[in-house]
């Protein structure tokens, strides 16, 4: 980890990337288009390679991003990767396919401006529903509830102290999904100690790709978190993940 002394940016935007060469253009614009909004914050964006096939590292350094490698096939171990290299004192982590409006961003920076911020996210909203209403609408807006009810927050936009960060010891390698719940619980009690809030950001949800809905029938992304429900240990073993880690 870089040290906080060493640190040349307010903030990093971590992005794991894997044959993204689809959505992360559109990405990668739009923030770059952020950034230079944000004329009293100085920010970086790092590109994480997970062993892409495709042309997602080539358009990761057109578009100006530091573009960072990892061989191993793992969400966390490809986020921590990205927050190793980061210089900015506050780590912002996206997905690759997911647009995070300029208000959310400004008011996450904002925030944590405050030494009584210490982390959160913000709610997520599909960019069609693909003509699913269950799947496509309800699921989404209830993981609103809940994120907010139990502050919780989703990959697709997490904010924290990169001091914080290395407290925790970043996302935890043994989980191959759902291992932005585990550090976001472990986040919440160090800010605890500190009196420090975690705020989910609700006015401006983020824009996630529906991808999954066109690539998956609501059997299969029912039946995944059905099982991930009854049998939570199954999220160490990159078998039970395919989820996550194949595409049709």
């Amino acid at each position: 980890m870089i040290s906080r002394a060493q640190r040349d940016f307010d903030f990093s935007v971590v992005i794991p990337a894997y044959n993204e060469e689809k959505l992360l253009p559109f990405t990668l614009d739009h923030l770059n288009s952020c950034l230079e909004q944000l004329n009293e914050y100085q920010g970086e964006i790092i590109v994480v390679d997970n062993a892409s096939t495709d042309q997602t590292i080539e358009i990761a350094l057109e578009k100006g991003a530091k573009v960072i490698k990892e061989s191993e096939r793992s969400i966390a171990r490809t986020r921590n990767k990205g927050a190793a290299e980061a210089q900015g004192a506050i780590l912002i982590f996206i997905d690759a396919d997911t647009i995070v409006p300029f208000e959310v961003l400004r008011e996450a920076l904002d925030l944590m401006k405050n030494p009584l911020y210490g982390g959160g996210g913000a709610t997520v909203k599909f960019d069609q529903n693909q003509g699913r209403f269950i799947s496509g609408v309800l699921v989404p807006e209830f993981w609103n509830l809940i994120s907010r009810l139990f502050k919780l927050a989703a990959g697709s936009f997490i904010y924290c102290r990169a001091e914080d960060f290395e407290k925790i010891g970043g996302f935890s390698e043994k989980l191959y999904a759902g291992e932005e719940i585990q550090f976001i619980i472990s986040l919440k009690r160090i800010l605890r100690h500190s009196r420090k809030r975690f705020v989910i950001l609700h006015k401006n949800p983020v824009i996630t790709s529906s991808r999954k809905l066109d690539w998956y029938g609501d059997l299969k992304i029912f039946s995944t978190l059905f099982l991930l429900l009854l049998f939570p240990f199954a999220i160490r073993f990159k078998r039970f993940c395919s989820f996550w880690y194949q595409r049709p």
